[in-house]
């Protein structure tokens, strides 16, 4: 069994969806986790859920573009827990949709800082404490969106989000002879608040759903399942990687 014991984490984006379900994996993993979103009462609820399992979790509520607040993370973990060895960085938004000629500068921009923006200052942060222990896993959630497919009226999110892969390399490259080890997860469609968001009517879902080989759309635990896996040692030696987990979408042309 995958276990996280005697570890560390950070996890963003935790207050809904694939970042609360791997924060509550992680914690039934043995980790001690540091869940972070905007949404304070959602957070607290996470925290209690995760102590009625018997796991170990504090939130702290903030914005994770503000690299205030990515340092703050950081340093409470060292703070309470005595080190860092595991960072999701899961935090994102879907950002302004339309026509490229259409997004206005401040939707693009509002995309690159939430979802590009902030993974570069959490790696920033988050390196250095690992460096300490001598080893460390960090995750980024970024899409099959702009790397195996090309959505129309996604440009903002698809950049953003291509973007986090080209950062993904350079960490794992540059951090690799020091056992850092940082891979990328790329999602296909998972049942959460952004998805419906994004699908409102019932012909988009069934459109989306059929996009996939397996013909259905992943819950949030699958998805953590696969962060988990990338966290611990069980995947020792990957590391640059950008790990479809995708239900088979990225091949399936029928």
């Amino acid at each position: 069994m995958i276990d996280l014991k005697g570890k560390v984490a950070i996890v963003t984006g935790a207050s809904s969806g694939i970042g609360r379900a791997s924060a509550r994996l992680f914690a039934r993993a043995g980790a001690k986790v540091v869940v972070a979103a905007r949404r304070k009462v959602e957070l607290e609820s996470l925290v209690r859920e995760i102590a009625d399992q018997r796991g170990d979790a504090f939130a702290l509520a903030g914005d994770v573009s503000d690299e205030a607040f990515a340092k703050e993370l950081v340093e409470r973990a060292e703070q309470s827990y005595g080190r860092l060895d595991v960072a999701f960085n899961n935090a994102g938004t879907l950002g302004e949709k339309g026509p490229t000629t259409g997004i206005s500068l401040d939707g693009w921009n509002e995309a690159l800082k939430v979802n590009l923006t902030s993974a570069f200052l959490a790696a920033k942060h988050q390196i250095p404490a690992m460096l300490k222990q001598g080893k460390g896993s960090i995750i980024f959630t970024s899409t099959f969106v702009g790397y195996t497919v090309g959505f129309p009226g996604a440009a903002a999110y698809a950049a953003s989000k291509s973007g986090l892969i080209g950062l993904t390399q350079v960490l794992a490259a540059e951090y690799g002879p020091q056992n850092i080890r940082v891979n990328a997860i790329l999602p296909g469609a998972v049942e959460t608040a952004m998805y419906k968001a994004a699908n409102e009517t019932a012909e988009q879902q069934a459109y989306l759903t059929n996009l996939h080989a397996l013909k259905r759309i992943a819950s949030p635990d699958e998805l953590a399942r696969a962060a988990l896996y990338l966290a611990s040692d069980a995947s020792s030696f990957q590391s640059g990687t950008a790990m479809l987990v995708d239900g088979g979408l990225s091949i399936t042309r029928t």
